[in-house]
């Protein structure tokens, strides 16, 4: 007779438990009907197809930027959202210009290689820049040389991404110093031009682009990135040849500061309207990338995550928003004025979670934010084992939700299999061919549920 009323408890629950009564749930089942309705769509995984498809070009200052923001925002408009708006923003406004190019000299052999400039860089002259090249590895290794030998010279940062380290974050952080530092550096020493290897492990043709440090008070000197195959040919050539010289032409301009907006859609609370849980990425993409792992497939789930909610009915306390910022690749400008618009309308933002790392498939999160808070989201972790995701630890939440740290906000930050993301990162290899839909979804799924923990259970 137990078992009998037990197997009725179960099935009243069960039925219960619906697409339209997430309410009535247990996290367990909430948690369920979240990932199940992820896996039966497709709507961002097309989104992101067409995104990458005609908006290749989404740097924040660029047009296609600005109309990827509006695009956006139609998607947003169609899901019957609370609230819909665009946000404008200030931001760095860099132009790339004419395709940049690259060979190695040396008496009648010319080798075109590829490369591609840095964002805030500068430009050579319009005949182009050609000297010797003296290979360093990396920033450190500088402290060798006198000004001297290097004076008038290319320095080639050839500092290689450790392909050994477990976690490929930590190689490209313990080698992204060059790129960023490199052409300030270069013309400390008296140098006339760098060469940066691209950041990546994977040894292609894709030249691998990304910011330098915007010279401010300081010297700087032209650069550009240089594909990992074509870094190793010219190492090898200089070993060959050390009188060998290196050309290269770059068009690109830092011009005065222009607008650009954020994305923003949003389910209002019904009890804490006024307090708020965001879900982002950034819209903005380089412009030699189609940016589907970088970051256009964080920001289709973050869109994804309201869409979770509206079809299983989902009543927020607090309000719910998606935001797409721009400009994160350059200068972070949507980032700061969201924060900004926050502090000015005394919005009070409780939790924000950012996909950032590739669409793969997700492991987990990392949290910034006070030990009660940390330990609270701890406590939940049991329930996305189910889900595979076992993976909750502090660390950064991500940068364009940084700047609201600063507010009290708790931050986290989706956590993905990195095997391969710098093979994508930063160049025309992160296409939408490279994305599983079913990882994407399930980053989306993973991301609605720890967004409906906070809202149930407040932090």
């Amino acid at each position: 007779m137990k078992k009998i009323v037990l197997l009725l408890v179960s099935t009243i629950s069960l039925l219960s438990c619906n697409n339209k009564a997430i309410m009535k749930c247990s996290d367990e089942e909430a948690l369920k009907l979240i990932f199940k309705s992820a896996n039966l769509s497709s709507e961002s995984y097309q989104n992101l197809n067409y995104l990458t498809e005609n908006f290749q070009k989404r740097l924040a200052c660029y047009p296609q930027g600005i109309e990827a923001s509006k695009w956006a925002k139609g998607i947003m408009d169609n899901m019957e959202l609370d609230k819909v708006f665009l946000q404008e923003a200030q931001v760095m406004n860099w132009k790339r210009g004419d395709q940049e190019l690259g060979a190695i000299k040396f008496k009648d052999e010319v080798i075109n290689v590829n490369v591609c400039a840095l964002g805030r860089g500068i430009a050579t002259k319009e005949s182009g820049l050609e000297a010797k090249v003296i290979e360093i590895n990396g920033l450190e290794d500088l402290s060798r040389f006198t000004k001297d030998q290097l004076k008038g010279k290319i320095l080639f940062f050839n500092q290689a991404m450790n392909p050994e380290l477990e976690n490929p974050f930590q190689a490209y952080g313990e080698t992204a110093g060059q790129r960023f530092m490199g052409p300030i550096m270069a013309a400390e020493y008296g140098a006339v031009g760098a060469v940066i290897r691209s950041l990546t492990t994977s040894i292609d043709e894709f030249p691998h682009t990304g910011t330098t440090r915007k010279a401010i008070g300081e010297k700087t000197v032209p650069v550009v990135c240089i594909a990992t195959k074509h870094a190793d040919l010219l190492s090898e050539k200089l070993e060959e040849n050390p009188d060998l010289t290196f050309y290269f032409k770059t068009n690109c301009k830092n011009m005065p500061d222009t607008i650009s907006y954020n994305t923003i859609g949003e389910i209002t609370g019904t009890d804490f309207p006024n307090e708020y849980i965001i879900v982002g990425g950034h819209l903005d993409s380089w412009d030699n990338s189609g940016g589907a792992h970088d970051d256009g497939g964080g920001c289709m789930q973050a869109i994804e995550v309201l869409r979770i909610f509206k079809e299983l009915g989902y009543k927020p306390k607090h309000s719910i928003r998606a935001v797409l910022f721009m400009d994160e690749e350059i200068s972070q400008g949507g980032g700061r004025e969201y924060a900004n618009q926050a502090r000015i309308q005394n919005e009070k933002h409780i939790f924000a979670v950012e996909s950032d790392r590739g669409v793969t498939s997700p492991l987990g999160f990392s949290i910034d934010a006070d030990q009660e808070s940390f330990e609270k989201m701890i406590s939940w972790s049991d329930l996305f084992k189910p889900h595979e995701i076992n993976i909750f630890i502090k660390g950064g939440g991500g940068v364009d939700i940084g700047p609201l740290k600063d507010n009290g906000t708790a931050l986290s930050g989706l956590l993905t299999d990195p095997t391969h993301y710098f093979d994508w990162h930063h160049s025309g290899n992160d296409t939408f061919d490279h994305v599983n839909r079913e990882d994407m979804q399930k980053g989306a799924a993973a991301m609605a549920s720890l967004i409906y923990l906070v809202d149930k259970y407040g932090l």
